[in-house]
């Protein structure tokens, strides 16, 4: 007698935690906001502030704050163009003194041609981001690393600077300008001051959050933000997708030089004449504080926010050692070690981040 084979019946599968793909689990949320760029800085400035409040009771004072604010501004307004260009995958060694070439163009042009401040102020804005294409299309023609084209530029500007000056002043600073027609509203923009609560704080610091939401904003918002990270990612992938790479780069050096160019009016209308031998350094302390801000040396990635805190802690430790009463020459060691201890940390990161 034979038997009848019983179907098949389909068993539900036991039930258990379900198992994903350790490509599509989601990260933990400490992971997923240590990924971002400008976490770690935002606690080392943190930190930073905590230990000179305890340490150096003055910067508790409202004067003593906005006085490191101003001093974080200055920092800061350089550090965002320069931030966006290393996101880019570039460097600018040339963009300390091309401030100070910034600053003696419109000093010169308005006081030895008699003219109103405003004429040396767009013809420093030209010179300046005439600089900043040339140092563009020269990485982007001769495929030269930027390292090389901008420390030449750097050295052509550092020399220019200092012989210019002695030629047409027959000294090693400008003229002062400060009653030449024009200079009462330049100072209003690029160097005044207004009260809060008693204390007077630099319209610098009020450019520098404005810069650095609107960074902000195109790096998240924007095309031209999609194309930065593009760019420093893969130039020849980006290119491959119909990224503009020539047009992107070269425009990136050109905002360095934009920046130089209202740090140097600054500059000159706050101090009303320019020292042609300054800014020699300051290139440095703009790119460290781009990196201890999270933006990585090799490009693509990286934030508008990040170099902001990095700024901010540049700022607070330079008056902060003062505050203190200690020796401001420790200032430098200091800068040396924020900006290896940023590298590591962003190395930390960067791990902990793509780590499964």
């Amino acid at each position: 007698m034979s038997q009848q084979a019983q179907p098949a019946v389909d068993r539900p599968p036991a039930s258990g935690p379900k198992r994903t793909d350790g490509r599509t689990a989601r990260r933990p949320l400490p992971l997923r906001l240590l990924a971002r760029p400008e976490v770690g800085v935002f606690l080392g400035a943190l930190a930073v502030l905590v230990f000179f409040l305890i340490t150096a009771p003055p910067v508790r004072d409202g004067s003593s704050m906005a006085n490191i604010l101003y001093q974080s501004s200055t920092i800061g307004i350089m550090a965002l163009p320069v931030a966006l260009l290393m996101i880019g995958g570039e460097f600018d060694l040339s963009s300390g003194v091309a401030v100070i070439s910034s600053a003696l163009t419109a000093s010169m042009i308005s006081y030895q041609l008699t003219l109103n401040v405003w004429t040396g102020v767009i013809v420093a804005l030209v010179a300046s981001l005439a600089i900043g294409a040339f140092n563009g299309w020269m990485v982007v023609k001769t495929g030269l690393p930027s390292f090389l084209v901008t420390l030449g530029t750097f050295l052509i500007l550092q020399g220019a600077n200092l012989a210019v000056t002695k030629l047409v002043t027959s000294n090693v600073a400008t003229d002062d300008i400060s009653d030449m027609d024009g200079f009462g509203q330049a100072k209003k923009i690029f160097a005044s001051s207004f009260d809060v609560g008693g204390v007077q704080v630099k319209i610098t610091v009020v450019w520098w959050l404005v810069f650095a939401a609107l960074a902000t904003w195109v790096l998240l918002r924007t095309k031209y933000g999609n194309w930065i990270f593009a760019v420093g990612g893969n130039k020849d992938s980006a290119r491959a997708v119909g990224v503009p790479v020539t047009f992107t780069k070269i425009s990136l050096f050109m905002l360095v030089g934009f920046g130089a160019w209202f740090v140097g009016m600054h500059n000159l209308f706050a101090f009303n004449t320019v020292q042609s031998g300054e800014g020699v350094g300051q290139e440095l302390i703009y790119i460290a504080a781009a990196v201890i801000g999270g933006c990585l040396l090799t490009g693509g990635y990286g934030s508008a926010i990040g170099p902001v805190f990095g700024a901010f802690m540049f700022g607070m430790v330079q008056q902060g050692i003062v505050y203190a009463g200690w020796n401001p020459d420790w200032f430098k060691a200091f800068l040396g070690v924020m900006l290896l201890g940023a590298v590591l940390i962003n190395l930390w990161v960067s791990r902990a981040a793509t780590r499964r």
